[in-house]
């Protein structure tokens, strides 16, 4: 991760404050906050602003639901009652705001989750660091060959050196023309939001990305699963960290009902309720496909 001289000294004037607040805090955030958390070869994550804890979750689920909470003995309980039964409004009313610099692809596949606020950083006003993602060589993997959106066995030897030559050369050569075009020797280089487009997208940007917990929460269920491409799993590994330390409580209900669970189909209930009575279930008589019954064995293994 290389952090500017500027975001260096950004950050420690940042963690350097303390101000008086009367709005609820939570220690571990307040840990958090500013820190660069490194990921990938380049990136980072780092907590901006929060607002809300556990008890925000709590205290708007009894204004919202009132006497349907009554039976709930304690904020835990209530929470985990909450996301047992998809009662996702409470969860809105925390949300964080996490500055985050990542390569280019892997934004593109972010942006997808259009439930955030986010502010890029502008290649048509700045000019992009000669920074790429470039994979470490255990995650040089060929494609999958049961997976068409997914990787399959690491490339060794001559084929893996070859793929990592390909990437570092294209890289370096199209920022050394991205860096031609715009330069002004004399001359009207050419204009950023044009030269741009050159750039690979294995370069890194920059956003500030705001979500509230509730939709944070379906981007970690998707992202931070096992089979989630791993440039983005790894972002979603380190707020995971960071959640944690927020609304422990919420995250605990999430990682178990979420992270930790499965939903099941009607046929693949059926296909468990069989297997309780005894009976001999594959694939053949499951009325699943093999994809389906493939899913369904990893849940239950």
């Amino acid at each position: 991760m290389a952090l500017s001289d500027e975001q260096k000294e950004e950050i420690a004037a940042q963690r350097s404050q303390t101000n008086q607040t009367r709005r609820a805090t939570v220690q571990g955030m307040e840990d958090h906050l500013y820190t660069a958390y490194p990921v990938l070869d380049h990136g980072f994550i780092r907590v901006i602003d929060y607002m809300g804890d556990d008890n925000a979750i709590t205290q708007a689920a009894r204004v919202s639901y009132g006497k349907g909470t009554k039976s709930v003995q304690n904020d835990e309980g209530l929470i985990r009652y909450l996301m047992r039964h998809w009662h996702s409004t409470p969860f809105e009313m925390c949300e964080i705001k996490l500055h985050v610099k990542l390569p280019v692809f892997v934004a593109r596949q972010w942006i997808r989750h259009r439930t955030a606020n986010v502010n890029e950083y502008s290649a048509r006003y700045s000019i992009l660091d000669r920074e790429f993602y470039i994979p470490a060589p255990e995650h040089i993997n060929a494609q999958s060959v049961i997976n068409n959106q997914g990787r399959g066995q690491v490339l060794e030897g001559e084929e893996a050196a070859r793929v990592l030559d390909i990437l570092k050369t294209d890289s370096e050569r199209s920022y050394d023309n991205y860096e031609s075009m715009i330069s002004d020797e004399g001359q009207n280089g050419l204009a950023r939001e044009l030269a741009r487009m050159n750039l690979p997208a294995n370069i890194y940007t920059q956003w500030y990305w705001k979500v509230d917990l509730h939709n944070l929460f379906h981007f970690l269920r998707l992202r931070a699963d096992a089979h989630a491409q791993y440039e983005i799993r790894v972002y979603a590994n380190e707020i995971c960290k960071i959640v944690a330390d927020w609304v422990p409580f919420a995250y605990r209900a999430f990682e178990d009902y979420r992270l930790g669970g499965a939903q099941m189909s009607a046929t693949a209930l059926d296909c468990v309720r069989r297997m309780l009575k005894g009976e001999a279930v594959t694939q053949e008589n499951s009325g699943m496909s093999k994809g389906e019954w493939r899913e369904f064995e990893g849940a239950i293994k």
